[in-house]
């Protein structure tokens, strides 16, 4: 039962990670679509809750230590349009953005999985909406890599990552599923949601993917609408909405996960030091814009690439995301102050999980008045931690 790649381990029945972790319930969907909570399984029971979306949960998103190599298990990833080796050939598909990696997009996931075969994820980069639309400011929920980590967490064995671009938008509907379904991955069984529309003009609906599939010889699943049980649906736009208006936890209760800025350190002005509080700075890159201010997080430090290798650990911290108005700063950055950290952080990938608000960015008149904001604004941020679960939901 997969729990995740470089950062979780496996149910333990015997006592262990089981014993020492408390469980979360499974996720099940419901009759109607609906995502609520259900009975607590026994860890390591091979037993599901009907329509449940284990075997993607079981457990507690919990040990950060890096502890179990997947290199014997890895994510076969592709980029471009090449085809398949043969041994990757066959698989179930789940198609689309997944953008963030939500609860409504594990329901497709899991409908792939349900098909039978090898999991697979085809999905596009760069972002379709940043070709084709004229966004005002970035929108991203994850960047490539973190959208490609979320997926292998999940259990995402196949990877394919179809280059975007103006040219591509254009094909016919069909040509769209023979050049990518067809020929580069073979695929055994296509899943997409009920919206999803693909081709030029965006001609391709659900119908058009069920006649293609008869034609060329592969299953297709439609996944309805997949909503909370207040009724709300899963969707990227509700996310954005929840982070723009400084609610992470909300926003992580739809993600079933926390949210992530990922990066590597770069230098600053060492401003912090002056007055007592280093920080790492990271730039947003073309992740979102949530709303300005001080969070509560954790941040993960690796030697490796962002959020991998077995040197993973994670720490408490309180960030600053925000234009510095104090220093009449103009580049947005979040500053990130380590908690029990010593060390060099430069040049290192780093991933910061936004849990708690704290306050809005605000400009202080003096060095001082910021120092002691910032000495209670860690107070605030230590005591919100200690009561803030690894795993969301």
């Amino acid at each position: 039962m997969i729990l995740g790649r470089d950062r979780l381990r496996h149910c333990d029945p015997g006592g262990g990670i089981g014993q020492a972790l408390e469980q979360r319930p499974i996720l099940a969907v419901k009759p109607g679509c609906s995502i609520s909570k259900a009975r607590k399984p026994a860890c390591g029971s091979p037993e599901l809750v009907a329509g449940a979306l284990s075997p993607l949960w079981c457990g507690r998103l919990a040990v950060y230590d890096g502890a179990k190599d997947f290199k014997d298990d890895p994510v076969h990833h592709f980029r471009g349009l090449e085809p398949l080796p043969q041994d990757q050939r066959g698989a179930a598909v789940a198609l689309g953005n997944f953008d963030g990696v939500h609860f409504g997009h594990r329901a497709i996931l899991q409908a792939a999985r349900d098909a039978g075969g090898m999991l697979g994820v085809v999905t596009f980069e760069p972002h379709p909406r940043s070709i084709l639309g004229k966004p005002a400011q970035s929108f991203r929920l994850t960047s490539a890599a973190g959208k490609a980590r979320a997926l292998a967490d999940v259990g995402v064995e196949l990877l394919v990552e179809v280059p975007f671009s103006r040219a591509f938008a254009s094909l016919p509907p069909e040509e769209f599923v023979r050049q990518v379904l067809v020929d580069t991955v073979g695929a055994a069984h296509v899943v997409i949601g009920f919206d999803f529309r693909f081709g030029a003009d965006r001609a391709g609906t659900a119908e058009t993917m069920q006649a293609m599939g008869q034609q060329h010889g592969f299953g297709v699943t439609v996944v309805e609408k997949v909503q909370a049980d207040d009724g709300a649906a899963f969707s990227s736009t509700a996310i954005r909405e929840h982070l723009g208006a400084g609610r992470p936890l909300e926003a992580a209760q739809m993600l079933g996960r926390w949210w992530e800025i990922d990066g590597v350190v770069q230098a600053g002005h060492q401003r912090g030091r002056t007055i007592g509080f280093p920080t790492a700075n990271l730039t947003l890159g073309n992740l979102l814009e949530p709303a300005l201010g001080v969070y509560a997080v954790r941040c993960s430090i690796s030697g490796g690439s962002i959020g991998e290798g077995n040197d993973l650990r994670w720490y408490d911290a309180i960030a600053n995301l925000g234009r510095r108005p104090t220093v009449d700063g103009e580049t947005l950055l979040l500053e990130v102050h380590v908690f029990d950290f010593e060390g060099d952080l430069y040049d290192k990938p780093m991933r910061v999980q936004l849990t708690g608000f704290i306050r809005p960015e605000r400009k202080f008149d003096s060095f001082q008045l910021l120092r002691d904001q910032i000495a209670a604004d860690c107070d605030t941020a230590r005591a919100m931690l200690a009561t803030t679960p690894i795993d969301p939901n």
